[in-house]
């Protein structure tokens, strides 16, 4: 085919684009028309109320479900209750005394840092702008300059004045101020800001929100006792008038990137060095709308040592008209989050990624990785009888899963019933199936059953699956090899449901229930729930996933030297997840990879008798030998939350 023959076909193809494309608008203004007739009929504004109470009664419906049942409702009573009374220790209740300020104020630390907060203006409220001067100027730790760059209109010259006076007022002449030609848009204005600070620290802050008095205060502690080039704190959003009202407090892990990729957790109140911005710019005018995604992304790549603060120390004014207030009052902040993640992921080497918005939230995002080649999966499934268990979940994986490059070895450990061997022999039947019988002795050991087995198979990647197991995600191998075939990642766990399809498994908080040794977050609350602020919707760093689902590279399955066999029976999969983090990797949990778990059909529960009496030892063996780790907290979790509770609840 010549150039002038292709180019005529192509002309064409595009000719016949442009037709279709008409159609579909000329289709589309006829939709409007009718729609605008219909909204327009008389009979459809008197309806308004009724419709209104429709959906009313809809939400409520919905809310219901994602509680599950009666339990559920009570449980969501009981933990708003909670959230109430908590919030009276976050809002003013929480800003130090006179004595507790002067301490701070004169404190002396071997680097008093500069700090350099940064504020757009435009057009902000007298009242909101008086609010949040005053809130800076209540700092504790004193050594801070306030950038300020007004992009104010001519109607609202009240801003310009008001920042005047509190200049006048500070002996310190820590104010800089500076009266734009006109409105940049928020990334313009913010870079105009940072043309006016000379501090070491960078600090970001809204025009019309609120700083916690001792904010400053914690920013330098951990700059001086860890060299934190990167710091963020708790945040809560509260109504207009009062910060004793709040609405949602978010307490947020430690760093934590799969997080931030899905989720722009860290929000406020960001500080960083300003070293960090070295090469790049502060705020970028393409991602206007989620400018403050793309930063963090950026500079927390950069940083070498990125803290979170446990603290409550931010209040997110919600109005109209403010992203706090709903996505819905700036919705092209979603195209700009999407645009920020994948510029951050392209950065990291990711291609033919997708990202798409999540039921929780529209920013808060599932990205689909790109899988490299077919890698040949182990699944490994230890048995000892329960045939019928072992039939449906083996059935459920033949029957439903998309990928196809995989073997299942059963770990055969002392069966006595003939259902179970006459099964066995119907799966030797089936090429990818094969039973390795584990001579135990009659001692049952989890971890070493399962190390025999992945010593029978020759995957690349180790798949270890409870036999109680069913799948209902078609693409479930998909879901969790996107993320275990990424070189930073060790372990990767799935969403696990009971029957009665309320949660059993969605990620490991260590510490959590009353052995203080490792819990199931989000326990026993229901399918169709969110989770703590969308936690539910999204793939995410955490310190360990269950043994029930896991899936890692073989490699690191050796190197970590497998399950250890002192956990016989529980906490192995815990301990294992540990020496992978220990290791430098990363655990996630994806949701996106769903099966169902009838927990402990095949073993029974370990709660009496001689297997409480097992449990309470490897208990005992695993707070030993993970002490420090254990002192320290779960860095995914936060440390405002109850370890007696396995639903985010906030200690009271």
């Amino acid at each position: 085919m010549d150039y002038k023959e292709a180019y005529e076909k192509e002309h064409i193809k595009t000719a016949d684009l442009a037709e279709r494309v008409a159609v579909l608008e000329a289709q589309n203004e006829d939709l409007i028309f009718k729609l605008n007739r219909i909204k327009n009929n008389p009979l459809w504004k008197l309806a308004a109320p009724l419709r209104k109470f429709v959906h009313f009664i809809i939400r409520q419906r919905d809310r219901l479900k994602n509680c599950g049942s009666l339990r559920g409702v009570i449980a969501k009573l009981k933990y708003k209750k909670i959230e109430k009374m908590a919030m009276k220790r976050y809002g003013t209740d929480s800003f130090p005394d006179e004595a507790q300020r002067m301490r701070e104020r004169e404190a002396k630390f071997p680097h008093m840092v500069k700090f350099s907060i940064l504020v757009p203006l435009y057009n902000t409220p007298e009242a909101f702008l008086r609010e949040m001067l005053d809130s800076v100027v209540a700092q504790t730790y004193e050594n801070w300059e306030l950038c300020l760059a007004d992009g104010s209109d001519v109607e609202h010259d009240h801003v310009g004045k008001i920042v005047e006076e509190y200049a006048a007022e500070d002996e310190r002449h820590r104010f800089k101020y500076q009266k734009l030609a006109g409105n940049g848009g928020i990334s313009e204005n913010t870079n105009e800001c940072l043309k006016l600070a000379t501090g070491e620290y960078i600090g970001l802050f809204d025009h019309d929100d609120i700083l916690h008095p001792s904010t400053l205060y914690e920013y330098v502690k951990v700059v001086n006792e860890q060299d934190a080039d990167y710091i963020y704190c708790d945040e809560t959003t509260f109504k207009s008038g009062d910060i004793n009202h709040m609405l949602t407090m978010h307490f947020k892990p430690d760093y934590a990137v799969d997080n931030l990729r899905a989720n722009n957790y860290i929000c406020h109140f960001s500080v960083f060095k300003r070293e960090l911005l070295e090469g790049t710019e502060l705020f970028r005018s393409k991602f206007d709308g989620s400018q403050d995604h793309d930063m963090i992304l950026r500079l927390t790549d950069r940083a070498k040592k990125v803290v979170h603060v446990p603290r409550l120390l931010y209040y997110w004014r919600s109005h109209a008209g403010s992203v706090a207030s709903g996505i819905d009052a700036k919705p092209y902040a979603v195209q700009a989050a999407k645009g920020a993640v994948s510029d951050h992921l392209n950065r990291h080497g990711f291609t033919h990624f997708q990202i798409t918005s999540t039921r929780a939230f529209e920013t808060i995002f599932k990205i689909r990785y790109q899988i490299i080649g077919e890698p040949k999966i182990s699944i490994i499934i230890a048995n000892r009888d329960h045939a019928e268990d072992l039939r449906r979940c083996i059935s459920s994986i033949i029957e439903k899963s998309t990928y196809e490059n995989y073997e299942i070895v059963v770990v055969e450990n002392d069966s006595k019933e003939a259902d179970t061997f006459s099964y066995y022999k119907e799966l030797s039947e089936n090429p990818k199936i094969k039973v390795v019988t584990y001579e135990s002795k009659g001692t049952f050991n989890y971890s070493a059953v399962n190390n025999f087995g992945v010593k029978c198979s020759d995957g690349e990647y180790v798949l270890l699956l409870n036999n109680d197991t069913q799948v209902i995600t078609v693409n479930w191998i998909e879901e969790l090899l996107m993320y275990a075939q990424r070189p930073d990642v060790g372990a990767v766990g799935a969403k696990l449901y009971y029957g009665n399809k309320t949660i059993q498994h969605a990620g490991v908080v260590l510490g959590l229930g009353a052995h203080r040794t490792a819990g199931h977050s989000h326990y026993g609350q229901h399918r169709d729930n969110l989770g703590y602020m969308g936690r539910l919707c999204y793939a995410q760093n955490v310190s360990a996933v269950t043994g029930a689902c896991l899936m890692v590279k073989r490699e690191l399955f050796d190197r970590a030297g497998g399950l250890e066999e002192e956990f016989a029976i529980s906490l192995n999969d815990v301990d294992f997840c540990l020496k992978l983090r220990e290791m430098g990797f990363l655990n996630i949990f994806t949701p996106f990879a769903e099966l169902y778990h009838l927990e402990s059909v095949s073993r029974g529960l370990d709660d009496r008798g001689e297997k409480a009496a097992r449990y309470n030892d490897e208990s005992d063996r695993f707070r030993k030998k993970w002490q420090k780790v254990l002192e320290k907290g779960d860095p995914y979790y936060n440390p405002n939350f109850s370890l007696d509770r396995s639903d985010f609840a906030l200690k009271v």
